[in-house]
């Protein structure tokens, strides 16, 4: 059997049994208790800023739900600097962006990865309007369809204070979940994520407190924040 090209990032298939698995069975569970008037089906995450776990995050929850027995999709909307296709060592050469561009269709940009129950659509070549494309009605469609064909579809998006891209993504999606990472996200940063995109009408679930150090030894550990101000 041919060596594994899934980043040793997704801790949730290389160490289930570590705290941090258990950490994100514990979001996908608490998200499924938060959802009482409405499933969240499609759910996003964003962050603040930039290099704080956001796509790692958006990876591990996945092949969680995965592991459940749920089909699952990872949208990579994050068309400017893309890293799902590393993570699960797929190609990049068509994704997202060639689809909506009506280059390919929906079906047909879709990956199955190594692990049972998850596929990826993958970002694509770079293109020069993303905010535009993410936009499109071609966008709204891919998301459509795509709730037809799978239990659960989880969306990485780019930074929120940076870039437009989220709020856009935000206002298809079922339930918005942010990702800080403790001790480097200044506070005023993570009130001004949730402003912009409650200006959207987003629902948001919660935050995902990232990097927490615990009894003097730091690894990633994550809590879910259900309802806090």
């Amino acid at each position: 059997m041919p060596p594994s090209t899934i980043n040793r990032s997704i801790i949730a298939l290389n160490n289930p049994k570590s705290p941090a698995s258990e950490a994100y069975r514990g979001l996908r569970t608490n998200i499924l208790f938060s959802a009482v008037d409405q499933a969240f089906q499609v759910i996003m995450l964003t962050s603040a800023g930039s290099a704080e776990g956001k796509s790692t995050t958006t990876a591990n929850l996945a092949v969680t739900y995965a592991q459940a027995g749920q089909k699952v999709l990872i949208l990579d909307c994050d068309l400017r600097k893309p890293v799902m296709h590393r993570i699960f060592g797929l190609s990049n050469r068509f994704g997202m962006s060639n689809a909506l561009a009506g280059q390919v269709p929906f079906r047909e940009v879709i990956r199955d990865t190594e692990i049972p129950n998850l596929s990826v659509i993958t970002a694509g070549p770079t293109p020069p309007n993303p905010s535009e494309m993410l936009m499109s009605n071609r966008m709204k469609e891919l998301v459509e369809e795509m709730r037809s064909e799978f239990d659960i579809m989880i969306v990485d998006t780019p930074p929120a204070l940076a870039l437009t891209d989220a709020q856009i993504v935000a206002t298809l999606c079922d339930g918005v979940l942010l990702v800080l990472e403790s001790g480097r996200v200044k506070r005023e940063a993570a009130i001004k994520v949730r402003q912009a995109l409650e200006h959207v009408n987003a629902k948001i679930i919660g935050a995902v407190l990232n990097n927490v150090s615990k009894k003097a030894n730091s690894y990633y550990q994550y809590y879910y924040a259900y309802g806090e101000e």
